[in-house]
This record gives structure tokens, C-alpha cells and sequence, in this order.
């Protein structure tokens, strides 16, 4: 079978639309299912098109936790040796007391909420995803753990990739313009830190919800940069 793709690259695309037929390779099998020889995009999303590499970046959609994610977690309760944690999932995560503290708890000096509390902020790495979901989390490695400062943006998880950008050009403008340290964790949580003041802060906020907002639209690089310029012209930060 000769083998036809029948989207552009970056063409918004919904349920059931077709994408190509032949000999193509899936690059995202999650989002796009085959059926007698030919390729459909399971969601609404946008077509990413490579020569015969074709899949579906999505738009909409829960976070479903893959062992390597980074992920900003809220503790939401306490056991007797793990806290039980939030990762805007289906499902919460477990994080257990001896690999944050790289050693057992100590039960008769110690509490978990000494450590970790409700409502306390964590970077972490999902470790394990088993049977129901059930996920584990480690704090295990350089700048992992609980996070004191910094403001924190809840985007959808399914733009999480238009905001890294192509081989991480929308997150390199964000750094390069706004002088932030900017983290993007995975299910959709972005820590804004150690911005030069609270315009640059801000500006890289608004930018950021302005590309979740805007993700389907093509040109999307140069808006954001267009709109950051503006804005810090706007606010006085340079002139021009």
C-alpha cells in the first residue's frame, strides 16, 4: 500500500480524523490508533508530521503518571511511614518517609509532618506506576525535594509540550526574556522562581498561560515573544 499523509504538521485535528495510511510510523500510539492500513488521531490535538513519522501532540486531557516524569506533587495527608500525595492524576502518589530522609523513620522522636506537612510543595520523579495506577514518587537527586519559595502555575497537562517548545525553544525564550528559573514538571505544574522583580514574574505567568491558551494556534513562538516585548515596554523594563 503507497503510503499518503492528509495532515500538515502542526494542523489542529479532533477524534477519528483521518491522518494518513501505508507504511508510517506512529511516534505517539497513545493518540493515534490504526484501522485496515489507516492512521486516526484518538484526541483533539495537533499533528506532528516528520517525513513517515506522523502522531498527535494532545491538547486536552488528565495527566497519566510514566515512571521518569518530573512532577511538582502537594502532600495532601500523612500515614504512619509515607505522605499521601497529589500529582493531578487520576490517582494520588506516595512518597515514603525513608527516601526523603534516606533512612527509616523513627517513630518514638519523630513525625512525618516534622518533615513534610499538608499542603507542602515537592519536586519529585515518579519511580513506579503498578496495578491500579498506584504510583510512587522519589525525591532522590539534585534540587528534588520540598519546595519553599517561587510561585507555582497550574496549566493542562496536554500543553505541557508547547510549552517546552520544539527541542526546548518556548522554554529557552521564556528564560532569555524573563530572566526567571522556570521548572516544567510533566502533569502540568510550573514553578516561576528568582525572577528579577515582580514584572519580569508576572510577564512570565501571563506568558505561560497565554500559551496554554493559545497552543492550537500556529506561529506561537513569535506571539509569546511579541506579547513579552510589549509587555516589559508596557512596564518600563526597557524602552523600544
Amino acid at each position: 500500500m503507497e503510503s499518503s499523509v492528509y495532515v500538515q504538521n502542526r494542523e489542529l485535528v479532533t477524534p477519528g480524523q483521518l491522518l494518513g495510511r501505508g507504511k508510517l510510523t506512529i511516534t505517539t500510539p497513545i493518540t493515534v490508533y490504526s484501522l485496515d492500513g489507516k492512521y486516526y488521531s484518538a484526541v483533539v490535538g495537533l499533528a506532528d508530521v516528520e517525513g513517515d513519522k506522523i502522531g498527535v501532540i494532545p491538547l486536552e486531557g488528565f495527566y497519566y503518571p510514566k515512571v521518569g516524569d518530573v512532577v511538582i506533587g502537594i502532600v495532601v495527608s500523612t500515614g504512619t511511614n509515607s505522605w499521601e500525595v497529589d500529582i493531578r492524576a487520576p490517582h494520588t502518589a506516595i512518597l515514603y518517609a525513608s527516601d526523603l530522609l534516606g533512612r527509616p523513620l523513627n517513630p518514638g522522636r519523630e513525625m512525618l509532618s516534622d518533615h513534610l506537612d499538608v499542603g507542602d510543595v515537592i519536586l519529585a520523579k515518579v519511580e513506579n506506576v503498578g496495578r491500579g495506577r498506584a504510583t510512587t514518587l522519589t525525591v532522590k537527586g539534585k534540587g528534588f525535594g520540598k519546595i519553599n519559595k517561587g510561585s507555582l502555575v497550574e496549566i493542562d497537562s496536554a500543553k505541557v509540550p508547547r510549552v517546552i517548545g520544539k527541542k526546548g525553544s518556548m522554554l529557552q525564550l521564556l528564560l532569555n526574556e524573563c530572566k526567571c528559573e522556570v521548572v516544567v514538571a510533566q502533569n502540568g505544574r510550573i514553578l516561576v522562581d528568582n525572577c528579577p522583580n515582580n514584572d519580569f514574574k508576572e510577564i512570565a505567568i501571563m506568558s505561560i498561560k497565554k500559551i496554554e491558551k493559545e497552543a492550537h494556534i500556529p506561529g506561537l513562538t513569535d506571539r509569546i515573544k511579541e506579547f513579552i516585548i510589549k509587555e516589559k515596554v508596557r512596564r518600563g523594563l526597557f524602552s523600544g
